[in-house]
């Protein structure tokens, strides 16, 4: 493959460091939370189970795009990304223990359904590392000397079109772009749409920061 052909394989990190940061910062913000207080509890579960959903979507979309063709073209790299199939089943059943703690941690605000959520989320959290680490050291260099710039970019947008919701869509790209550095936010706001660029600049923004306080203020 031509070194000019190869894809920008750089926002799967970034796009990476918003769910490490979300794991990571979660389980405190959950067992800060005062026993009973259901309001706040419903606000950081409703906030967990959108992160949670869009890592499902983020490693489907490997699962059926990326790990295929790397099998087949990159054969000397094989129990690698075996091990990074492994890898996703047990974040899998990890994330699953979550969806289940998240609805009855919700529903009373109990302290002891708190702190299994957020040991499960420390849990995860520690695997997802890992992972990430491994997938962005490891596989992102087999990615581009092994995909098109075509396929690498239908595995970002196959993540991309799960997610419906407008404000949600909004909400995704102030987290990522709070990870951003100035050179990796020029980059993605050029990519964008130029109505979702405007919007983001208008109302995008200030929206996010709005939402972000609310989560992070115990």
């Amino acid at each position: 493959m031509n070194a000019s052909a190869q894809p920008d394989t750089h926002k799967m990190v970034v796009v990476h460091r918003v769910f490490r940061r979300e794991f990571r910062i979660l389980p405190d913000l959950i067992t800060q939370v005062p026993e009973g207080d259901t309001q706040r509890a419903k606000l950081l579960a409703g906030h967990l189970a959108d992160i949670v959903t869009a890592l499902h979507h983020h490693h489907e979309a490997e699962d059926e795009l990326l790990w295929p063709p790397l099998l087949e073209r990159a054969q000397p790299h094989q129990e690698l990304v075996h091990r990074m199939e492994k890898q996703h089943a047990a974040l899998s059943d990890a994330l699953g223990r979550i969806e289940k703690l998240g609805p009855i941690w919700a529903a009373t605000a109990r302290k002891n359904d708190g702190e299994r959520l957020a040991s499960a989320l420390r849990d995860a959290s520690a695997v997802l590392d890992q992972h990430m680490a491994e997938e962005e050291a490891e596989i992102l260099p087999i990615v581009r000397e092994n995909l098109t710039v075509a396929e690498w970019e239908a595995i970002g947008e196959r993540a991309a079109t799960q997610l419906k919701d407008k404000r949600k869509q909004l909400l995704l790209l102030g987290a990522l772009l709070e990870e951003a550095t100035p050179e990796e936010e020029r980059v993605f706001l050029a990519d964008l749409p130029t109505p979702v660029r405007v919007l983001w600049k208008i109302a995008g923004r200030r929206q996010y920061a709005a939402y972000a306080r609310v989560v992070r203020t115990a």
